[in-house]
């Protein structure tokens, strides 16, 4: 009985969703997990879904496309959602504001209760971006006290900050 909870441990899939808006990198983010590569995207329609895995955890990650008309369709991919990663565009700020709106929707969605939360500030390489506690501010991520959550700045083009990234979040596998 041991050695096959031990065998459910080490191949238990945690689920992962990927949401930001339109152009904000996660699909660019999702295939430089899998292959440590840029690879050339256009605009998601529905999702991407691939296996990554570190360290013997596997993760089932979900790209969802984040064009306006696709977001209200989110809350289809939220069943049995362990990890939300909101990939934040650190130029965009005309829409920072849509972004949280949709981050504390998804907060309030039953199935996501208990998801931890990792933002990824995308785009550090570009001039005039926004810090990561400059987004943590502008989207009060201090006031979320019942998902754990981590920001960490990111480039998707050249992978800098993915995967300090997974390294919290496989840190949280199994802290509740």
């Amino acid at each position: 009985l041991i050695f096959l909870l031990l065998l459910l441990c080490v191949y238990a899939e945690h689920k992962v969703i990927i949401v930001g808006l339109d152009n904000a990198g996660k699909t660019t983010i999702l295939y430089q997990f899998l292959m440590n590569e840029v690879v050339h995207t256009s605009p998601t329609i529905g999702s991407n879904v691939e296996e990554i895995v570190v360290k013997n955890t596997h993760f089932l990650m979900w790209d969802i496309g984040g064009q306006e008309s696709l977001r209200s369709s989110w809350n289809t991919y939220y069943s049995n959602t362990e990890f939300i990663i909101l990939v934040v565009d650190s130029i965009d700020r005309e829409r920072l504001s849509i972004t949280k709106e949709e981050l504390y929707r998804m907060l309030a969605h039953e199935d996501l209760r208990k998801a931890a939360v990792l933002i990824f500030a995308n785009k550090q390489d570009m001039k005039g971006c926004m810090t990561a506690a400059e987004i943590s501010t502008y989207l009060t991520l201090s006031s979320i006290k019942d998902h754990p959550w981590h920001i960490q700045s990111c480039c998707a083009l050249t992978g800098e900050g993915l995967c300090q990234g997974l390294e919290w979040m496989t840190s949280r596998i199994g802290v509740r």
